[in-house]
């Protein structure tokens, strides 16, 4: 169905709604869409343009009178307010809660069985710092696997990359303590999470739509991950100060059992509640980036003007670089998660501008990045972590670069908000690809020193 970028962002407001409505199960989320599309489509056939086909459509869906309702409540400028007149039905039953409680409870503690195996049965640090994300993933895949209820092939997607990494991993001969074996630790990750993007689309990782639902989730489970780590390091310094009142050594059994049972469970629980309560983080979401943009535009510019006057890029501490490389990834999620949360019928604003702000700082601190690191290339040579980080830099250049263009364009009012959207979506297995280079790649090329 061809459509103008009106109607896509029409429909990306209609499924965020739908998406954070109790009423409706996520799994059946992509149903419903195609059903409006073919409504759509359908409108469209018989004369009737975007808006008003559009406006036909949402009152033709009948399993989504109770939604579109309150959707028009809600939405009281809109002309389809006056289209939904069908009475209120009730939802239709879905899964219990308590399965679901049960379901999540039990891969969360599945996951904690396998990292205490895995601390118990792996002697070698390196090796066990590379199988931490391998013994974690399978509980969080299966519970989107369950959730989603993804077909064989799509499992079959999902498990064959997850056998070769794992392999890759645990069959090259990496040097003790050498950079190959960290890098491989560092980057697999990326790519499991990528693997968790497919199993949470259920498969259907070429759309746009559901590529943009996966960074909101990753930027809601952050969220909810920190609040759970900082609920439950309070709890656990309280009791470990009571403990120590009355003699009483903790510690052995907070490393032993509740660390390696808590940090792993805590990911499933943390993404069964962003399943769960959606519709709560969502009026979260849009507080949270307008808060930490022009913080991290401030800090942008305190390190611009930190890193200008170090002095020669040669002299720049590799430890600094390797520092500002994780805040510039953390700035590009911070701006993937403020897209996200944005309405993309809204018109620019001064927000739009503060974010332009952001992506142009950061584009500055990563040029003086480049040079600090080609010079060190240049005059101390090349080795894995140089090439590895250098990679990296270029490909948040492109990213940012572009992400700063299309900003531009949007505030002038050449380009619609969800041209930016798909730009960033579609870039992100980018990143998947070299992840998996230094993962598989740079091991035999560098002699897995």
């Amino acid at each position: 169905m061809e459509s103008h970028p009106e109607l896509e962002a029409q429909i990306d407001r209609w499924r965020g709604y739908v998406q954070r409505s109790q009423a409706i199960s996520p799994a059946d989320v992509d149903e419903l869409e195609d059903h409006l599309r073919e409504h759509i489509a359908d409108r469209q056939a018989t004369g009737l343009d975007d808006e008003e086909a559009f406006l036909v459509a949402i009152k033709r869906m009948g399993n989504l009178d109770a939604v579109s309702q309150e959707f028009a409540r809600e939405h009281s400028e809109r002309l389809w307010k006056q289209l939904v007149l069908v009475p209120e039905a009730s939802a239709d039953a879905s899964t219990p809660p308590w399965r679901e409680l049960a379901v999540v409870l039990a891969l969360a503690v599945g996951a904690g069985v396998a990292v205490k195996a895995g601390l118990a049965w792996i002697d070698d640090t390196g090796a066990l710092v590379r199988n931490l994300g391998l013994l974690a993933f399978p509980f969080l895949a299966a519970y989107f696997v369950w959730k989603r209820r993804i077909t064989g092939p799509v499992a079959a997607t999902l498990l064959v990359p997850f056998v070769v990494l794992a392999a890759a991993l645990n069959l090259y001969p990496f040097a003790s303590g050498g950079s190959t074996g960290m890098l491989a630790a560092l980057h697999a990750p990326v790519v499991l999470w990528l693997l968790a993007g497919v199993a949470y689309v259920g498969g259907r990782w070429r759309s746009d739509k559901r590529r943009m639902d996966f960074v909101r989730f990753s930027g809601e489970l952050a969220i909810y991950y920190t609040l759970l780590a900082l609920g439950g390091a309070v709890l656990i310094a309280l009791t470990l100060a009571t403990l120590q009142l009355v003699g009483t050594d903790f510690e052995p059994v907070l490393e032993g059992w509740i660390l390696p049972f808590a940090v792993p469970g805590a990911l499933v629980v943390a993404t069964w509640l962003v399943e769960a309560k959606q519709h709560v983080v969502e009026n979260i979401a849009p507080v949270l980036t307008r808060v930490f943009t022009p913080l991290t535009v401030a800090m942008l510019l305190v390190l611009l003007a930190g890193l200008t006057t170090a002095g020669g890029f040669a002299d720049v501490d590799r430890n600094l670089l390797i520092l500002m490389d994780a805040i510039l990834v953390l700035v590009l999620c911070l701006l993937l998660y403020s897209i996200s949360a944005r309405d993309p019928l809204a018109p620019p604003g001064l927000f739009d501008a503060l974010q332009l702000v952001l992506v142009i700082a950061a584009l500055a601190v990563n040029a003086v990045m480049l040079a600090a690191m080609l010079t060190r290339i240049a005059e101390f040579g090349y080795s894995p972590n140089k090439i590895a980080a250098l990679g990296l830099n270029l490909l948040l250049l492109v990213h940012l670069a572009r992400a700063a263009w299309l900003t531009i364009e949007f505030l002038r009012g050449r380009r619609p908000f969800n041209v930016m959207e798909r730009w960033q979506t579609r870039y992100l297995p980018v990143y998947g690809a070299w992840a998996i280079i230094v993962v598989a790649v740079f091991p035999p090329v560098f002699g897995f020193s």
